[in-house]
């Protein structure tokens, strides 16, 4: 089906703007974005001190957008590993992504790509489970796409905010201030509450073993490994608890 036909079979108040349903997504996202700005300083911060240029951080910020992939690959980059081993690394990180780009694309596959494109950028953890918590169904419903903007923008502002200002600060901060500490708890604050099933709760718990037992390997292998493993678990996990449901 051609873009201009796919718009003209989508039904025309999906795509309309409802303010009514921008705040609501926005008074719904409200409480996280404090802690995306707080994570985002972090990162900023931790890409200075990394030994990122303030143009190469700015730039990571913008294009990447996607705090545990920076976090990931900046001991990568730090330690000169070779490009294959920090896109890797990266892209694995990132795989959740399909399934939020999945889950998202029969409520929005109407829209003209462009505006896809866009709402995929924007798109962040929290915002895409926020969404699917309020709009579990993929019927049509007025002011679906306002709601997921509400979520999104205000989001990535905030994100983008905190790192830049993290960015800009990162040469004053001094180092007995434990930001990579702190960045490790800001993972978590963020990991926890996404561990909502048995499958992601094996998952991360093999995650962790495998990191531990792999931190040695050279150009942090470790923790690509550990990613691959423990998606595989939570998988295979899912997998056997599906099949036991159905006896």
């Amino acid at each position: 089906m051609s873009e201009p036909s796919r718009r003209a079979a989508a039904p025309p108040y999906v795509a309309e703007h409802d303010q009514a349903s921008w705040r609501a997504g926005l008074k719904e996202g409200m409480p996280t974005l404090f802690g995306i700005a707080a994570w985002g300083m972090v990162v900023g911060i931790a890409m200075v001190k990394t030994g990122l240029s303030v143009p190469q951080a700015l730039a990571m910020t913008l294009l990447v957008f996607a705090g545990s992939a920076q976090l990931a690959s900046l001991p990568l980059i730090a330690a000169h590993a070779p490009i294959w081993v920090i896109f890797a690394t990266a892209l694995v990180v990132n795989l959740r992504f399909v399934i939020f780009s999945a889950l998202l694309a029969p409520h929005f596959a109407h829209l003209p790509w462009r505006k896809r494109f866009l709402l995929g950028y924007v798109s962040g953890d929290m915002t895409v489970a926020l969404f699917l918590q309020r709009y579990p169904s993929d019927r049509p419903e007025v002011g679906k796409l306002s709601f997921l903007k509400g979520l999104l923008y205000p989001n990535w502002l905030a994100w983008q905010v905190g790192s830049i200002a993290g960015i800009l600060l990162g040469s004053t901060v001094p180092a007995e201030w434990g930001l990579g500490f702190a960045g490790t708890l800001a993972i978590i604050c963020i990991t926890v509450p996404l561990v909502a099933s048995r499958a992601a709760l094996c998952g991360v718990l093999v995650a962790g073993a495998v990191a531990v037992l792999a931190a040695g390997l050279p150009y942090k292998l470790g923790l690509l490994a550990a990613v691959v493993v423990g998606m595989v678990t939570a998988m295979a996990v899912e997998e056997w608890m599906e099949k036991w449901r159905k006896k």
